[in-house]
């Protein structure tokens, strides 16, 4: 297990709970794709955000046909004492080591050759892990009978969380205090939870943001399928359980793909590594038309900067139930049809579940990061914007019409 950091709930307020004394153990939260602030876990269904006032806001105080598109806001803000991290490091030990097959942007064709799995020295490992930092694609070989216990550590969310920890260590001499938001953890359902962060809108710059920050945006759009198509891939983790590869893209792979390559990825995210997983275009395309009327009849809202999670389980799909001769010769399935009765329903975490299919994926797709989001009942704002979020909803209008050419194409 890696390194936890010690938060103390001084002040901590739950909804019904009352305030809550003592300490919690946080752990990094292996999942995260992309953003450059450390996620924390606190336990399986919640993690912990760095506070940041804009996003506490929103969450606050976000309408209820918004709400179905976020994560769940759990808690006002935890505070952490950094007084212990002295001489503490990530560890990574929860990365399959002894799986590494190949580091950069091409598929590797196999697993390494045992005799070349050797142990590296301290300096060796420093090096492999400054490669690690900078390689924007990464690709494991798992066993397939065993890959959740393999999948522990993303390399984007140890970087984080590296990055996290010296800044804390560094500010823990003045004894700040440091503040996060609690958050439903979208990925605690998966087995193998398979996430897409795409980064949506065609600017990106809040209005607040200087002249340098517009500038820098503005390039980052302008050099990236942002400008072009409202969206651009900010981080993924994918697995392949066809093949056991478990690939990684980070935000800066995704700022250099042109079109052809965004689609290409989007291709590697719905696959199992061999064909198209058509099953999962068809919910989440739902989803994104939802979200899409939504929207659209936000008055005011700019969500600058805000991403996209996409979410589904890579785990394989359990095998189809055995049938049993019925009294007149012909198979009966073993479970009961009541089941075949329910109309669809979409849980809690905005999945849609099918109960007249068991084959039927659990997604979710979610609006997250709101630190540069406003709107016009933000009253200290000196900007109002008038209509829905135009750049916004160009990029959702694009992504729907590229996973239904997938879709399409999938029945050819």
């Amino acid at each position: 297990m890696s390194p936890a950091l010690e938060a103390l709930m001084e002040g901590c307020r739950y909804p019904g709970k009352g305030e809550m004394k003592g300490g919690v153990m946080l752990e990094p939260f292996v999942h995260q794709v992309g953003g450059h602030s450390c996620v924390l876990r606190f336990g399986e269904q919640t993690i912990c955000k760095p506070l940041i006032p804009r996003e506490h806001q929103f969450y606050k105080s976000l309408p209820p046909e918004i709400r179905k598109f976020t994560p769940q806001y759990k808690a006002y803000p935890l505070h952490s004492d950094p007084a212990d991290l002295d001489n503490k490091e990530p560890s990574a030990d929860g990365e399959p080591k002894n799986k590494l097959v190949k580091w950069g942007k091409k598929k590797p064709s196999g697993l390494l050759p045992e005799n070349e799995r050797v142990r590296q020295s301290r300096k060796e490992d420093k090096g492999k892990s400054n490669r690690d930092d900078k390689a924007e694609v990464l690709y494991y070989s798992l066993e397939k009978e065993n890959v959740v216990p393999q999948i522990k550590h993303n390399p984007w969310s140890l970087q984080c969380h590296q990055q996290h920890l010296q800044r804390m260590k560094e500010n823990s001499k003045h004894r700040n205090q440091h503040k996060f938001i609690l958050l439903e953890n979208l990925t605690w359902r998966y087995r193998v939870p398979c996430v897409l962060d795409l980064k949506m809108g065609t600017r990106q710059h809040g209005d607040d943001a200087s002249e340098e920050k517009k500038a820098n945006q503005i390039r980052k759009c302008q050099q990236s399928t942002s400008s072009s198509i409202g969206v651009r891939l900010c981080g993924m983790q994918v697995y392949h359980s066809a093949t056991g590869q478990l690939i990684f893209m980070n935000k800066y792979h995704g700022r250099k793909l042109s079109l052809a390559g965004f689609k290409e990825a989007l291709c590697q995210f719905f696959s199992d590594g061999r064909v198209l997983r058509r099953e999962l275009l068809t919910p989440v395309l739902q989803r994104l038309r939802e979200m899409r009327a939504v929207l659209e009849a936000c008055e005011s809202y700019r969500f600058f900067s805000s991403s996209l999670l996409i979410i589904y389980d890579g785990a394989p799909p359990p095998a189809p139930s055995r049938s049993r001769p019925s009294r007149g010769g012909e198979e009966e399935d073993e479970e009961d049809d009541d089941e075949d009765e329910d109309d669809d329903e979409e849980g809690a975490y905005g999945g849609r579940r099918d109960h007249s299919s068991s084959a039927s994926p659990m997604v979710d797709v979610r609006m997250i990061d709101f630190a540069h989001t406003t709107c016009r009942d933000y009253g200290e704002d000196g900007i109002v914007h008038e209509g829905g979020d135009s750049g916004y909803i160009f990029g959702l209008q694009n992504l729907i019409s590229i996973l239904s050419q997938l879709e399409e194409h999938s029945n050819d």
